[in-house]
């Protein structure tokens, strides 16, 4: 991603940046090649941002959040953006807490909340990064934007593509859900379906972004995106300030890294400017088949992929690009990761939606990681636990179905309907 000359590129409550491996300085105000470290490589050199918060807490008191639109761009201080180019019409954010409290005693925890992010524009927790990251490449003057994806960062960047008036080119392995592809042709899109692995599609993505100058918009390398996740840990903070409380735990399933990474950060700043009592601890949810990061938090090295798979696609990420940061922040917030079966998953979708949410497999991977974590004792009796969904189930609907069971068929026949009922 080449960045013009005298382009107004970030937020002005943004104080540096640094790499998070050797924490070189970043001028991120200058003009070429910013996404990676220079001395670390694309690897192991990914960049982070961080802001004056003394600054962004002032203004917050000249214009408090109460007085602001419900969605993510509330945060504007605390994005790398321009603020005067923030596109507040795309509503994205601002999703419900849900509170299912007969599921909160069934698990023996204080209290539960699952924040139904399946509830964003395109249905994904991935709005947030799309529409942060689209915003950044308007004010860069992009042509192209591009990504990478199992299906929901790639659904939700053409779905932000098509609201910019943007061309997208989005790169999917084989595996990608029907439906997720739907969401993108219907977008407009230019879909690559590529015949491999989601490592294959990123690393195709990578040179193509390279060779044809397009914006990158892959999480994995550009500090922008995981911004954008991050309001994700900053609207629980303040959504849980509102209700008086402080979750002990955070559930989130993991993939690349970015979503924990980012979830994370924005619950770090709040708890700094003063919305969160004190840090929660975060529960990583990987499958069994699939759980690279487990193998990093206590090797410092991502393990060789073994060729194993989940039916969780939006986890299905054995070589994650940003298990760095993941790891950072399961170790600072003394936390853990936990493994669940394809089982547990399905078995979880089933949980969840008997309490009013539709999750697809990654998102109930959240779930069955707290009934696994308090099964075990990971979670202790009377804790308070907030998952994120990050889809929803509408997403994967072969899953959801497998899941759920098939429907009673009869003929239009009452008495035929009373047997069916009564077996």
């Amino acid at each position: 991603m080449i960045v013009p000359n005298g382009a107004t590129l970030l937020s002005a409550m943004i104080e540096k940046g640094a790499c998070i491996q050797c924490n070189r300085p970043v001028a991120v105000r200058e003009s070429g090649q910013w996404l990676t470290c220079a001395d670390c490589g694309s690897d192991d050199g990914i960049l982070d941002f961080h802001y004056d918060l003394a600054a962004v807490k002032k203004a917050w008191e000249q214009e408090p959040l109460a007085d602001r639109n419900l969605n993510h761009w509330r945060y504007r201080e605390l994005l790398p953006l321009d603020p005067t180019r923030i596109p507040t019409h795309w509503t994205v954010g601002w999703t419900p807490c849900v509170e299912p409290t007969r599921l909160a005693a069934e698990l023996g925890v204080s209290r539960l909340w699952l924040k139904d992010d399946g509830r964003n524009p395109t249905a994904s927790f991935k709005d947030r990064a799309s529409s942060v990251g689209l915003a950044h490449a308007m004010e860069l003057g992009a042509k192209t934007i591009a990504c990478a994806s199992t299906g929901n960062a790639a659904t939700s960047l053409a779905g932000h593509a098509a609201l910019a008036g943007m061309p997208a080119v989005i790169f999917v392995p084989a595996t990608a859900p029907e439906p997720k592809l739907a969401q993108l042709l219907v977008f407009g899109a230019t879909v690559v379906s590529v015949q491999g692995t989601y490592d294959d599609a990123y690393r195709l993505c990578s040179a193509a972004c390279e060779r044809f100058s397009w914006y990158n918009r892959n999480c994995a390398i550009n500090p922008v995106l995981v911004e954008g996740k991050k309001t994700g840990g900053l609207e629980l903070a303040e959504q849980m300030h509102a209700l008086g409380v402080a979750p002990d735990w955070v559930s989130i399933s993991v993939g690349d890294g970015c979503t924990m990474a980012g979830i994370w950060k924005g619950l770090q700043e709040m708890h700094a400017l003063g919305y969160l009592e004190k840090l929660p601890r975060l529960l990583g949810v990987q499958a069994e088949g699939v759980s690279p990061i487990l193998h990093a938090l206590s090797h410092d090295a991502l393990p060789d992929p073994d060729g194993k798979t989940t039916i969780a696609d939006s986890i299905d990420v054995p070589v994650p690009r940003n298990w760095h940061k993941a790891v950072r922040a399961i170790r600072q917030s003394e936390g853990t990761i936990v493994t669940v079966s394809d089982e547990q998953i399905l078995s979880a979708m089933r949980l969840a939606g008997k309490h009013g949410v539709f999750a697809e497999p990654a998102a109930a991977a959240a779930v069955a990681g707290i009934v696994q974590a308090t099964s075990d004792g990971t979670i202790g009796k009377q804790s308070s636990v907030a998952g994120f969904i990050t889809g929803s189930g509408l997403k994967d609907t072969k899953s959801a179905i497998k899941a759920g069971g098939q429907p009673i068929r009869i003929e239009p026949d009452l008495d035929e309907l009373e047997k069916a009922i009564q077996a």
